[in-house]
């Protein structure tokens, strides 16, 4: 008997899903526009669910559409990233100070995590070092034992995610420095002393507001 044809998803996703990415990983960097007939042939559909996606991507502010133009990729501000700060560190410092002392897994997982991220490092791949460093830091805040925090900040993840590739590539210093902190901060949290833990998270979480500003630390 034959093997059932694989169903692929609505055309509408797979057209938000293509941008949606390109956006993160600045394949579509800040200031491109885009076309519904570019992105039609790009992913072999209908200019109708082009229009679909766009919109749905607009509402989440990752693009701005222009009638009979096109959709205009915007930059990431530099007001949206201290924004996005301001809320990580509120509730970061609160999540690793309920996750210590931890529980074994969550050293375990942290361990994995930062191994992995070094392994990323390595290959120069800037989107997925922004995936396993946004990664380490969520695994904190899901140990916290808060659902509703912990929800509000993966309604954070695709701005973290596109702020560190954007970083990291104008900073590409800040990878290493990236995983030296979460080292420190692995082993604040694996000694169980909660203070330092959160001076470490306050730390590493502060160098994006002082590169804002243009400076270097």
């Amino acid at each position: 008997m034959p093997a059932a044809p694989v169903k692929q998803p609505p055309a509408a996703d797979r057209v938000y899903a293509h941008i949606k990415q390109a956006v993160l990983d600045r394949r579509y960097e800040g200031g491109t526009l885009l076309t519904e007939g570019e992105l039609a042939e790009a992913v072999g559909v209908s200019r109708t669910p082009v229009r679909e996606a766009l919109l749905k991507l607009e509402m989440e502010g990752l693009l701005k559409l222009y009638p009979k133009k096109g959709a205009l990729v915007l930059a990431v501000s530099a007001q949206e990233i201290a924004d996005v700060v301001e809320t990580r560190l509120l509730v970061e410092e609160f999540a690793v100070r309920r996750a210590v002392p931890a529980p074994p897994r969550l050293i375990v997982r942290l361990e994995e995590l930062l191994e992995e991220q070094r392994r990323r490092a390595e290959s120069g791949d800037l989107a997925e070092v922004a995936i396993t460093d946004r990664s380490f830091h969520a695994e904190i805040v899901r140990h916290a034992g808060n659902e509703i925090l912990s929800r509000l900040y993966d309604q954070l993840r695709d701005r973290q995610l596109r702020m560190g590739v954007a970083v990291m590539h104008s900073h590409p210093d800040r990878i290493a420095k990236n995983v030296t902190e979460h080292a420190e901060i692995l082993e604040a949290i694996r000694d169980g002393d909660t203070e330092r833990a959160a001076a470490c998270v306050r730390r590493h979480l502060s160098w994006v507001k002082v590169l804002v500003r243009g400076e270097e630390r």
